[in-house]
């Protein structure tokens, strides 16, 4: 009788699961409540999304910050003409064989990227433990170097970064009176905590620069994410829609933090389809904010 009474259970369970249409089990991240990333146009018509990509050079240039002169990367695409402007800034790895990839990727959408070598232009080793604020002056001093450039298209950049880059350009932003001359912010798994607060902070609670973030944002992070904190990613993000500032927070799974370098022999297929799609959603958002004028 018990076996007969699980059958009749387990065939009732199918018949409502069938009848709702709706999966035995379901996992929704923040990208499918408004389902950002439908295409209409792949759904009915079947056309697949072909970015342009170009040829890139790069330029080794120095731009003063204060008593300092700051190390930095120039990638433009190797076609003669005016791109829109992108700051890329490198997190606690600093840049790298591996993360110099990604300003360059960048360029290959069709961008002018600079890429600041902050650590280098202090004297300041990699991977620190502790945030020195001054790098953070040297990052809004990179958008400035940025904007003087004779060959971008219009008066106002984007900032790009990862991991503890998310934090420095936050500050750059906001702290250095940069939102002015910067149409949107795009971060992937980046530290919205001051390092240097003590350890409840990097659980509980974001940074309080987000509450004056004033601009359009984009943040990926993997389901996986195994270093940064979600917590304050996630109330942050909460917060900002609070202010009616729409931010979009996409969450990838099956991947977790450093899904855009991890290196050949550790690499997945899901950390490419992540990298791939967050590159092209990355160019959307760019130019659907820096108007090609």
């Amino acid at each position: 009788m018990k076996i007969l009474a699980l059958l009749v259970f387990t065939s009732l369970i199918w018949q409502l699961a069938l009848a709702s249409h709706e999966p035995w089990t379901k996992t929704e991240y923040p990208q499918d409540v408004e389902k950002l990333w439908w295409d209409d146009d792949w759904w009915e018509q079947g056309k697949l999304d072909r970015p342009d990509s170009y040829e890139v050079t790069m330029q080794e240039i120095a731009y003063q910050s204060g008593d300092a002169e700051i190390p930095a990367y120039l990638f433009r695409p190797k076609k003669p003409g005016k791109y829109l402007p992108v700051l890329f800034q490198h997190g606690r790895r600093g840049l790298d064989d591996l993360t110099m990839l990604l300003p360059k990727r960048l360029a290959a959408r069709g961008f002018v990227v600079l890429a600041p070598d902050v650590y280098n232009g202090r004297f300041f080793e990699r991977y620190p433990m502790g945030h020195e604020y001054i790098n953070d002056q040297d990052v809004a001093m990179g958008i400035d170097s940025l904007l003087d450039l004779p060959d971008i298209i219009g008066d106002k950049a984007c900032v790009v970064s990862h991991t503890r880059g998310g934090y420095m350009t936050l500050r750059a932003l906001v702290t250095h009176n940069q939102q002015d001359r910067v149409a949107c912010y795009v971060s992937s798994y980046p530290h919205w905590q001051d390092p240097n607060q003590p350890e409840p902070m990097q659980v509980y609670q974001y940074a309080p620069e987000i509450n004056e973030l004033d601009m359009p944002v984009l943040v990926f992070i993997g389901e996986h994410e195994q270093y940064q904190r979600l917590r304050p990613i996630m109330e942050g993000i909460n917060t900002l829609k609070e202010k009616g500032r729409k931010p979009q927070l996409i969450v990838y799974p099956g991947v977790g933090r450093g899904f855009d370098f991890r290196p050949p022999h550790v690499r997945t297929f899901a950390d490419d389809l992540a990298t791939k799609d967050a590159l092209r959603r990355t160019e959307l958002f760019i130019r659907s904010h820096l108007p090609a004028r």
